[in-house]
């Protein structure tokens, strides 16, 4: 039985490995399906910090009488400045929320291979996060001039997955997995990598050829 190999396991390997296309892209779709790849934002680091400190302050087999009247004093000051915190947080959040509003194009309006070109001219300098985000908007736009989705300002990745997914099924699991990078570079300050680039970019070719499967036609019913 063939042995998968990871990516990094085939950038160590001593020795040419011979694989195919179809290998390759199942292997790098699954790397970016690794944990890793789902790194913590600054927020989920820090709750689970102040989480573990609030622990250790009310254990009460670490601390005394004294300590633990301190403990609580303490825990006092620290859940105001967490509702602080939250309340802050929710503002800047909804004073933030138009950005993820925009979708996936945001205000300025290209063609798919101006977005192609861009994505390309990024990837050459290394941007990857921006060049991820390009790849995705070249998807939608083609998607929508070959009327395989509807043009819908203000779409989502998330929405657009769904949506060219029930009509091209063969793609659906490739483009849940794109749209979930496209936010993890744009919202979730997540780096873009030159795999996670190459995964859009290969999803990309193969979706120019692709056709709508027909709907099944409807069962008529009895009168």
């Amino acid at each position: 039985m063939a042995r998968l190999l990871t990516l990094p396991a085939l950038l160590a390997s001593p020795t040419p490995i011979d694989i195919d296309r179809d290998q390759a892209r199942r292997e790098a779709l699954q790397e970016l399906l690794k944990p890793e790849y789902a790194k913590e934002s600054l927020i989920d680091r820090a709750m689970r910090a102040v989480s573990q400190f609030l622990g250790d302050l009310l254990d009460q087999e670490s601390v005394g009488v004294v300590g633990s009247v301190a403990a609580r004093v303490v825990l006092a000051v620290i859940v105001i400045a967490a509702i602080t915190a939250v309340v802050t947080i929710a503002r800047r959040a909804t004073r933030g929320g138009a950005v993820r509003q925009d979708g996936i194009f945001g205000d300025r309006r290209r063609t798919a291979a101006e977005h192609r070109d861009a994505a390309e001219r990024l990837a050459a300098e290394s941007r990857w996060a921006e060049a991820v985000r390009e790849r995705l908007r070249a998807v939608a736009r083609d998607l929508e001039d070959r009327a395989i989705v509807d043009s819908t300002p203000g779409r989502t990745a998330g929405e657009l997955a769904a949506e060219a997914g029930r009509v091209l099924p063969a793609f659906a699991g490739e483009l849940t997995t794109a749209a979930r990078v496209f936010d993890d570079v744009t919202y979730g300050e997540v780096p873009g990598t030159a795999e996670a680039y190459e995964v859009l970019r290969d999803l990309d070719e193969r979706l120019r050829t692709a056709r709508p499967v027909p709907a099944a036609p409807a069962k008529a019913v009895p009168s």
